[in-house]
Formats: structure tokens, C-alpha cells, sequence
């Protein structure tokens, strides 16, 4: 008597009308994006120029870091393109996932720029050239308007993807930077400190390292196919085994299939005269009221059509039940739940 994941194509709000709405979002996420990658481009090209003129690492740093901006938005383009076609054949989620590869390889060209910005910074303290500080002020000065700008438009995209955070979050850092490159322009046309602009550029490599690896980490989260952050399984499985007329719940899976999609699979089991059907109703609506997930895979069988030892994953003793690898705790209802 198993209950599997229902079709929701019929339920209130996901009609036609929400399926272009989603639709005007993306054609509205892609616009806002597209505006800002023209601002960080052409002001990208100008600073790589001023940058060698004025011998200034901190402007050229700067330049290294937008055109990791642009390459960050051209990615988020292209995987929003990726991640709108419908699912087929062997790709049965689709091709959400890009939009998490592109996270990725957003967080991975952070570090890796800052490591080779932090070499030629020290290189530079030790043995600083002479900087023009008024060309690395005014230049800096008009990088936090194009910035500015940019980061705006990214803001009215939708930042709960992680792509688009990402975008984000690489436009944020240059904001900074510019900030720092700024100073140290002022600073070299007051008082002659040239090293100032390699110090500046170690700052913008602090930024880069801490955003680039928060990328990954929340990208390789979703990879790994752990439970988003802010759900604790065992609270969610002990959540559903205390409604009635629940005995067990076990093979419970929270995983998230692209960002703000997570999706759950558990097997539960219910006492004899229980009804599966409203008992898988009751958790999926609990499921999207407390937890906000809607995908769902609920197999729901009686007690005693299943019989399991309790205990943990690897301890329980099947006899032609549903699992015949159990993963993860058993959560019983009563006093010896888990």
C-alpha cells in the first residue's frame, strides 16, 4: 500500500499563470544581468589601460577582478539558459544543476586569482615601483560608481539562486576593492607611500579568498548532496514521526536539487488502522507549511508489512521489506524513539 511522490501539476498557484510569471522573472533576472555585465566590461577595458600606465597592481587587480565579474555573469547567463530546459531522457532533474557548477567555478577563479594577486603584491612590497597616484585615485573613484551600478542591477535579480549570488557577490568584492584601491590612491598622491597600493591589493585578496570559498562551500554542499544548512534532519524526521497515527519513519533524505529547491524521500511507516493516503497528505502539506519543501517522495506502508529491529542504519534486520540497505537513524514513535 505505497504512496509515491503525486503530480502537483493540478495544485492551486502552479497553473499556467505561475509558469509565466516564472517566466517573466527569468527574462527580467537575465535583463538585469545583462546591464551589468555591459557597465563592468567597458569600464573593465578602460582600467586594464589606466592601470599599466599608471604601473598600479591595485587598478590592475581590480581589472583581474571584474573580468572574473563578467566571466561570473556570463556563466550565471548561461546556466539560467541550461537550467530553463524541461528534463529528458537521462537528465531527470533537467539542467538545474549548472547554475551549482557555475557557483562553482565562480568560488574556484576567486582563489585562484587571489593567489596569484597576493604573489605579486609581496613581490611588489618588496620591491615597489612608482605609482601614479592621481591616475589610481580617479580611476578608483569611477570604479565605485560603475560598481555601484552594477551591483544594483544585480540585487534586482533573484539572489536566492546561487548563481546569481554568486554574480553578486563577486560585484560586492570589487566594490570593496575599489574602495581600498581608492585610499591607496590618496594615500601615494599625498604622501608618496607607493607601497600603499600593494597593501591595497592584499586587501582585495582577503575579500576574494573569504567570498571564494563560501561559493564552494554552499556549492559543494549541494554536490554532496547534503541537507541544506538551515534543516537538521533529525529534527525533521522526529517532526514527522510524531504525527499520528506514524510508528517509523527511516530512509529519510533531504538533498537540494538546485538553490531554493530542496527535495526530501522518507519511508513511513503507519499503524494498522492508519490511512496511507491521508497520512501522506497530513506530511506533505506539514513538509511544505514548516519546511517549505514541496518535493516529495513518501512511501507509506502499514507496520507490520515491514517488520524492523530497532536500532540504527546498519543494526536493523529486514525480512522482505521495502529497504534492504537502510540508511541513516530510525525514528519510532514512543518512548524509545529516536
Amino acid at each position: 500500500m505505497s504512496e509515491h511522490d503525486h503530480d502537483h501539476a493540478g495544485a492551486p498557484g502552479t497553473g499556467s499563470h505561475a509558469g509565466h510569471s516564472h517566466a517573466v522573472a527569468e527574462n527580467a533576472d537575465r535583463r538585469w544581468l545583462g546591464i551589468a555585465l555591459t557597465l563592468i566590461a567597458s569600464f573593465m577595458a578602460v582600467e586594464v589601460v589606466v592601470g599599466v600606465l599608471a604601473q598600479s597592481l591595485a587598478l590592475i587587480s581590480d581589472a583581474a577582478h571584474m573580468l572574473t565579474d563578467a566571466a561570473s555573469i556570463v556563466l550565471a547567463l548561461i546556466a539560467m539558459r541550461l537550467a530553463a530546459r524541461p528534463a529528458r531522457g537521462g537528465f531527470t532533474y533537467g539542467l538545474k544543476r549548472a547554475e551549482i557548477l557555475s557557483a562553482q567555478v565562480n568560488g574556484l577563479t576567486l582563489l585562484l586569482l587571489a593567489a596569484w594577486l597576493a604573489y605579486e603584491a609581496v613581490r611588489r612590497l618588496i620591491d615597489p615601483p612608482a605609482v601614479e597616484g592621481a591616475l589610481v585615485l580617479v580611476t578608483a573613484l569611477a570604479g565605485i560608481v560603475v560598481n555601484i551600478a552594477a551591483a544594483w542591477c544585480i540585487s534586482k535579480a533573484n539572489r536566492t539562486s546561487l548563481n546569481v549570488e554568486g554574480a553578486y557577490q563577486h560585484i560586492l568584492n570589487d566594490l570593496f576593492a575599489f574602495i581600498g584601491t581608492a585610499v591607496a590612491g590618496l594615500i601615494v598622491l599625498t604622501t608618496g607611500f607607493v607601497r600603499a597600493d600593494s597593501i591595497a591589493t592584499l586587501v582585495v585578496v582577503a575579500l576574494m579568498v573569504k567570498a571564494g570559498y563560501g561559493l564552494l562551500r554552499e556549492s559543494g554542499r549541494i554536490f554532496m548532496e547534503a541537507a541544506p544548512a538551515h534543516l537538521d534532519p533529525d529534527v525533521v524526521g522526529d517532526r514527522l514521526v510524531s504525527q499520528a497515527p506514524v510508528t517509523e519513519v527511516h530512509d529519510l533524505h533531504i538533498w537540494t536539487i538546485t538553490s531554493g529547491q530542496a527535495a526530501l524521500s522518507a519511508h513511513v511507516l503507519v499503524a494498522q488502522d492508519g490511512d496511507c493516503h491521508a497520512v501522506r497528505r497530513e506530511l506533505e502539506q506539514l513538509l511544505d507549511k514548516e519546511y517549505g519543501i514541496t518535493h516529495t517522495t513518501l512511501q507509506v506502508d502499514h507496520a507490520q508489512e515491514s517488520l524492523l529491529a530497532v536500532g540504527r542504519a546498519g543494526e536493523a534486520s529486514w525480512d522482505g521489506g521495502h529497504c534492504t540497505d537502510p540508511h541513516g537513524p530510525v525514528h519510532l514513535n514512543g518512548p524509545h524513539g529516536h
